[in-house]
């Protein structure tokens, strides 16, 4: 493993805001995993940070980052075991070289495999649950065991993963024959030309809630482009905060609490986010 002492964390957040951590981890091998949980505290396992907002300020914490976990090993014809600090993208190359179908519909999501695993992340109908077989994990006991996802609770945007604090190894995914290479090309410039991929962003900011779109109702708000400080409700896309260049974590908390309040008054919709809110302590 690799430790670094306060590491500055705001390169590792998509949304570029960070504080200075106590301890950064560079986990080389799965079995340091059970040394470096046992030997710290106040633990936050990092991603792509795609999907995470980490506060400013000094943080009284470790980050732990599983980048290195981040093979392609082709079991047979179809079964693949995907380490989960591999760029998610990269997956989707595999698949196209390979002729794999299955995850077409996530193409050009930013993240980890393990992140998407994580909050059973998705698009456009399909999620990342739709081809795994079994995941691979470090558990409450701190054991490393492997579990068929016939035995994991999942939904939209959720997993007992996040409840019980197990840490994704690796996932491993059962494909048919068949990229499609058009859909792929499609979903990747509908994204580029909704999305504000141009700013510093964390992806989709809210659930959307059942029967509608965050996006629609922060729209129809009148939300759209209000600024806080640094960050703005996306103009382009409202379900999307960006940072204008020197946004802190209070001003995009302050984002997320003002649509949180105005969707309840108006609709009585309670909004939950879809992105990861890591505060000055989080313990494990």
């Amino acid at each position: 493993m690799k430790v670094f002492e306060n590491y500055v964390m705001k390169q590792h957040s998509n949304m570029k805001v960070g504080g200075v951590a106590k301890k950064f981890i560079v986990v080389e091998d799965k079995n340091e995993l059970k040394e470096i949980i046992e030997n710290n505290e106040n633990i936050f396992l990092l991603g792509n940070g795609t999907n995470t907002l980490i506060d400013d300020g000094n943080l009284d914490m470790t980050f732990v980052s599983t980048k290195n976990f981040n093979e392609i090993k082709e079991i047979e014809r179809g079964v693949v075991e995907v380490g989960a600090g591999l760029d998610f993208n990269k997956l989707i190359a595999f698949m196209n070289k390979n002729n794999y179908t299955g995850l077409e519909n996530l193409a050009g999501i930013p993240g980890s495999v393990g992140g998407l695993v994580y909050m059973n992340g998705g698009a456009y109908g399909s999620e990342i649950f739709d081809c795994i077989s079994e995941i691979e994990i470090f558990d409450e006991n701190h054991e490393i065991r492997r579990i068929k996802k016939e035995d994991i609770n999942f939904s939209y945007r959720h997993t007992e993963i996040q409840q019980k604090n197990w840490i994704i190894i690796s996932a491993t995914f059962k494909f048919q024959d068949g990229f499609n290479l058009k859909k792929v090309i499609e979903i990747q410039a509908l994204r580029e030309s909704k999305q504000p991929l141009d700013l510093p962003n964390l992806g989709s900011t809210f659930k959307n809630p059942k029967g509608d779109f965050s996006a629609r109702l922060i729209s129809e708000a009148g939300l759209k482009g209000t600024m806080i400080g640094g960050a703005q409700i996306s103009e382009k896309h409202p379900n999307f905060i960006v940072n204008r260049g020197n946004a802190t974590f209070e001003d995009i908390s302050n984002i997320l609490k003002l649509v949180k309040k105005t969707i309840k008054e108006k609709y009585d919709i309670a909004l939950e986010e879809e992105i990861i809110i890591v505060k000055g302590e989080q313990r494990r």
